[in-house]
């Protein structure tokens, strides 16, 4: 089937298109931006294994670019392994899931239970050694497309934006303004980094902005990225009101501020939303407006 003929495709530029991931591209999945120029070339991977081999079976897939290394991004390379993969200079080479699951969680048993519960029953496979890297402001060419990656650390210290200087297209990738706002519930997560890569995004002049897990957004990019930015406020704001009464880490997680308790796997949830808090507490303390004592965070009024 051509790609202009299936119903999961919508073709955004003369060169571009979105394919978008089961479950409506929501994790453990994400859409998938496909160039067909001189090279063809996808951006990430979490479209499944059964669309990548049906794109690549009417559109041979030359190049698999990963825009970072979270797991619905890389969900399956391996059906690309005989490709060219490139991956960010950032990406650091991971030997196993345990391995890759110590980098997100910050400790050897979260690690192995995130390796457990969510990698191994996603059919998640270590990356292989790529054929190339790409830093910031690195110009990926493909005939008439040239494509700026743009280091977009915050959300994970590898995570890539790009910028299609050809049409004004911006990949937000997992700068994906949704209503949940702004995700950094990993160890090496940081929000004034994040903020920061925000703001580098809206100096860009684009015409569309393309996340990976909600629909492309084709007006106002600059007010809707600002509006993004002010998730963090919305999240600090959160946090804060938690600190009155004064309350321990323990207590905060357990009310579930931010998933609200919806995620069926508490451990899991307790191992993405405690960064989230612990986050916010150190920002907050740093501001002056909170203390800790004997473990409680109160407000300073």
């Amino acid at each position: 089937m051509r790609l202009e003929d299936r119903n999961d495709v919508a073709h955004l530029t003369h060169t571009l298109y979105r394919i978008e991931g089961p479950n409506r591209s929501k994790f453990p999945f994400c859409a998938g931006y496909l160039f067909v120029d001189k090279a063809v070339v996808l951006i990430d991977a979490g479209i499944g294994e059964a669309k990548i081999k049906e794109i690549d079976k009417e559109t041979p897939i030359d190049i698999l670019i990963l825009s970072h290394s979270h797991p619905d991004h890389m969900l399956s390379w391996h059906v690309l392994s005989d490709r060219r993969i490139l991956v960010p200079n950032e990406t650091p080479q991971m030997a196993d899931l345990e391995d890759m699951g110590r980098r997100l969680t910050g400790s050897s048993d979260k690690g192995a239970y995130w390796a457990k519960v969510l990698g191994r029953p996603l059919g998640l496979r270590p990356l292989r050694e790529p054929d190339g890297r790409f830093g910031n402001r690195s110009l990926l060419k493909m005939g008439t497309t040239h494509l700026e990656a743009i280091h977009c650390p915050g959300h994970l210290a590898d995570h890539y934006c790009f910028f299609d200087r050809t049409s004004g297209v911006l990949l937000t990738t997992d700068i994906e303004l949704g209503a949940f706002g702004p995700w950094y519930g990993n160890a090496e997560c940081d929000i004034d980094q994040y903020k920061k890569s925000v703001r580098r995004l809206m100096k860009f002049p684009a015409v569309k902005l393309c996340p990976s897990h909600k629909p492309p957004v084709n007006e106002n990019t600059e007010t809707v990225l600002a509006d993004f930015l002010q998730g963090f406020d919305r999240h600090r704001r959160i946090i804060l009101e938690l600190c009155s009464p004064p309350r321990s880490l323990q207590q905060m997680v357990s009310l579930s501020p931010f998933y609200r308790n919806r995620l069926p796997d508490k451990i899991l949830q307790r191992i993405f939303e405690e960064p989230m808090i612990v986050k916010n507490l150190d920002l907050l303390l740093r501001e002056g407006v909170i203390e800790e004592k004997f473990g409680h965070y109160r407000r300073i009024d």
